[in-house]
């Protein structure tokens, strides 16, 4: 399935929290801290100005990205999980 966003909304597939600590500790579920960076999946035309042209989104494609604890929303499609985010939402994209 395909999942075209609208306007400034970008699909970003999360990165699997952590299976163990820095110290090799394993973490149970429970203890997994959420992810907060992922890899654009899919990025809308951006959203609407008042003089009725597009604002250019930031990010594009396969770029990774940093994004709050709890913003967006959560979404499964096929059995795997997808965060759906304004442009405003991620906090910055992170260089290689």
């Amino acid at each position: 399935m395909k999942l075209r966003p609208l306007d400034d909304r970008i699909v970003v597939k999360p990165q699997e929290a952590e299976e163990k600590t820095a110290g090799g500790i394993v973490l149970p579920d429970a203890a997994k801290e959420k992810p907060l960076m992922g890899k654009v999946i899919s990025v809308g035309p951006g959203r609407m100005l008042d003089n009725g042209k597009r604002a250019e989104v930031a990010v594009k494609k396969n770029d990774t990205v940093l994004f709050g604890k709890y913003g967006g929303n959560d979404i499964k499609i096929d059995g795997q999980d997808y965060k759906i985010l304004r442009e405003s939402d991620i906090l910055g994209i992170v260089e290689k």
